[in-house]
């Protein structure tokens, strides 16, 4: 066996990639960056064109957007594992939470990143070893920046209204408009 043959974290040695984002800048930009590393690199801008780029031609990798216009990303993380169970998805989002990373990874994303994440750290996600587990991040999210989000977040699913998110993260409504008003920490 060759040594450039060795034991590869890729799914069956083959670099095609699936970009799920309705960002078309960041779309656009992670594209051209992943096909410098070598990726064979299909786009889509929606879960409709997503799901259907999967049904036609499952790729070994995906990297999917959470929030879509049209949906959820883990409605195509969802169909690619069901095509082709040897892929690795790697979610985005600028939502990053807890529950919400566990749901993607039990759905069979293989990684959860938050936005912004550069083309280095998508790299690095998809090709990490087959233990299952990426390398820790050289900057993650303070604590602060992680409740930040999370709050954000049933914020979001609240439908933005501030005295039932307060109720359901059994806070005071005038705390909660407080952290609201501020600026994301670092």
């Amino acid at each position: 066996m060759d040594t450039a043959q060795a034991p590869s974290a890729e799914p069956l040695g083959e670099r095609s990639l699936l970009i799920v984002d309705d960002d078309r800048p960041f779309l656009t930009r992670l594209a051209r960056a992943m096909e410098s590393r070598g990726y064979t690199v299909r786009t889509a801008e929606s879960v409709a064109d997503g799901v259907s780029a999967i049904e036609s031609d499952p790729p070994a990798f995906a990297v999917i957007d959470m929030r879509l216009g049209d949906g959820n990303g883990l409605e195509v993380i969802t169909k690619l594992k069901e095509r082709r169970p040897d892929s690795r998805g790697v979610i985005l989002t600028g939502y990053g939470n807890i529950a919400t990373a566990v749901t993607a990874v039990k759905l069979g994303a293989f990684d959860y990143l938050a936005k912004p994440a550069d083309a280095d750290e998508v790299h690095a996600a998809l090709m990490a070893l087959s233990n299952g587990r990426a390398a820790p991040p050289d900057n993650p999210m303070s604590a602060d920046r992680v409740r930040w989000e999370h709050i954000q977040r049933v914020y979001e699913l609240c439908g933005r209204n501030v005295s039932e998110t307060a109720r359901r993260l059994n806070m005071h409504r005038r705390t909660l408009q407080r952290i609201l008003a501020k600026r994301a920490p670092r």
